[in-house]
């Protein structure tokens, strides 16, 4: 990669965020049409459906909200229901094998962390460019930390 990306950069996979959100939407019109026009339904029932609806929708949107900020002093890794903060030198190796679901972050304490945020599921070429900036930005950042 000749230029790195200018900081602050969010990577996040934008196909899979707008299908998960148009699908919670659509599931909740859904379902809550179906509750309203079921005149046999109590009050109680009809509710119980809205909130069926809203809870499938607010699991598909903790889906959606995965992403990985960069920032000057690092980066934010927002997972399905984590969140960690990582120091550039904290990072070792930014890793997209082929085959892998997703990002994985090699880092000093000798763990691997998974970055949802970059996935190649339905945006393969997208996933590759962003694996590859965040480990032209780590590389850059890493070697600029050094004494």
């Amino acid at each position: 990669m000749s230029e790195l990306p200018v900081l602050p950069v969010t990577f996040r996979p934008g196909r899979t965020r707008a299908v998960l959100l148009t699908a919670g939407v659509a599931i909740f019109v859904v379902i809550t049409t179906v509750a309203l026009l079921l005149e046999q339904l109590t009050p109680g029932e009809k509710l119980s459906f809205v909130l069926t609806g809203a809870l499938l929708f607010g699991v598909l949107a903790v889906l959606a909200r995965v992403k990985v900020v960069a920032d000057e002093s690092g980066v934010t890794v927002v997972n399905i229901v984590s969140r960690r903060r990582l120091e550039w030198a904290e990072i070792l190796r930014v890793n997209l094998r082929p085959g892998d679901p997703w990002v994985f972050l090699d880092l000093n304490d000798g763990t691997s962390l998974p970055v949802l945020g970059i996935q190649p599921g339905i945006a393969k070429e997208r996933a590759i460019a962003d694996a590859r900036a965040l480990r032209a930005l780590t590389e850059a950042h890493s070697t600029r930390d050094l004494p």
